[in-house]
């Protein structure tokens, strides 16, 4: 991909998107998404998760989700709007977008949009695919149960 800042690659063989209202602010959303190193306490997939600094455009960090260790660098983010991260992982090259829009004080559609490419992917697209397509519907269903805890 030649600009990852302009979003996800929508050319890559593997290409997957989901949106879910959630009923909480965009601000208490944009939290979630941003504090990387509480990913683990929420997010049961991913394992660790650290930033070294707070997540701007160029900032790097590190977390382990199904059995790999990832480092994902922040290409744009507009707060509390939207966020672009990506890198390769395996010979993977992913880009993750979530776009959050207000719907009202105390609701957020959260979009969010990924895409895969390397020689992995291109093996096995459609398992691939389907892979990539679970995983993010989970990853909204956990934000979307964390965001409308009671606090």
């Amino acid at each position: 991909m030649d600009n990852p800042t302009a979003g996800i690659d929508r050319a890559a063989p593997v290409v997957a998107r989901h949106e879910l209202t959630i009923r909480a602010p965009a601000t208490a959303v944009w939290g979630l998404l941003t504090d990387v190193p509480a990913w683990p306490s929420w997010q049961p997939d991913i394992v660790s998760a650290r930033a070294r600094t707070p997540l701007t455009p160029g900032a790097t960090f590190h977390w382990r989700t199904a059995a790999l260790d990832i480092a994902s660098t922040v290409y744009a983010m507009e707060a509390p709007r939207l966020i672009l991260w990506g890198g390769p992982a395996q010979g993977i090259v992913a880009v993750h977008q979530w776009t959050l829009t207000s719907s009202g004080p105390a609701a957020t559609l959260v979009t969010t949009e990924e895409s895969w490419d390397g020689a992995p992917v291109r093996a096995d697209a459609a398992n691939i695919r389907q892979a990539l397509d679970d995983s993010l519907a989970q990853w909204l269903g956990h934000l979307k149960t964390a965001a409308e805890k009671p606090r």
